[in-house]
């Protein structure tokens, strides 16, 4: 999954990050309103999290410029401000839940991670089946027929996008962009490196190198 925050307060932004990426999300940082629309816009994210009090252009002009542009990335808002009226506007400017500051990390991964569960709830299952690979995209858990195979962070999210594309060959460019985030400037063969991991904790024959194409999830006889 990958979430772009828009959050003026530095330190507030780059703690987020870090301890989101620490969960397995990618995560992208921006610290200005009209940065954050441009990249909202031109990326493809399955949440934002948005501050309201932005330099170039507000929370509430960012989730509405958005809403109108018909994005429905689930948008979760942040404020320092504390009150009704401020909840209602950030929701019928779209967002999709509201945290005032200051708030416990805690809170804002469950919230989070309820906003991915109710989108996904809305489209396909969080479980996905392929011969006897399960991989449950809500929970976090995979089986290789009845055992459990414990993966770190980063290999869920590089199976996952494997996954939710079974069949077709996935680039090593589309798995760099949504596993690490927009600024990752390091070794691209990082993949091969996550995705021998995979094989070695799966089965070798699962996940194929299409020569100069990507990798492509097979289905198990």
């Amino acid at each position: 999954m990958r979430l772009l925050i828009v959050e003026d307060e530095k330190r507030l932004a780059l703690s987020l990050a870090k301890g989101l990426t620490a969960e397995g999300y990618a995560v992208d940082v921006v610290h200005d309103g009209r940065e954050g629309l441009h990249r909202a816009t031109e990326g493809t994210y399955d949440l934002l999290v948005l501050d309201i009090m932005l330099p170039g252009m507000n929370g509430y002009r960012v989730c509405a410029a958005l809403r109108a542009a018909g994005h429905d990335v689930p948008i979760l808002m942040l404020t320092a401000k504390d009150g009704e009226y401020d909840e209602a506007e950030g929701l019928d400017t779209g967002a999709d839940d509201y945290l005032t500051k200051p708030f416990s990390y805690v809170v804002l991964v469950a919230r989070i991670k309820a906003l991915l569960r109710r989108r996904q709830g809305a489209g396909a299952s969080p479980v996905h089946v392929h011969g006897d690979l399960k991989v449950d995209t809500a929970a976090r858990r995979v089986f290789l027929g009845e055992a459990e195979v414990a993966l770190t962070a980063k290999e869920f999210s590089v199976l996952e996008q494997l996954v939710l594309r079974a069949g077709e060959v996935v680039s090593k460019a589309e798995i760099l962009e949504h596993v690490w985030d927009f600024a990752y400037e390091g070794d691209p063969n990082i993949v091969e490196v996550y995705v021998s991991a995979l094989r070695r904790k799966l089965r070798a024959g699962l996940i194929r190198t299409v020569r100069g194409a990507g990798y492509r999830l097979e289905t198990a006889p």
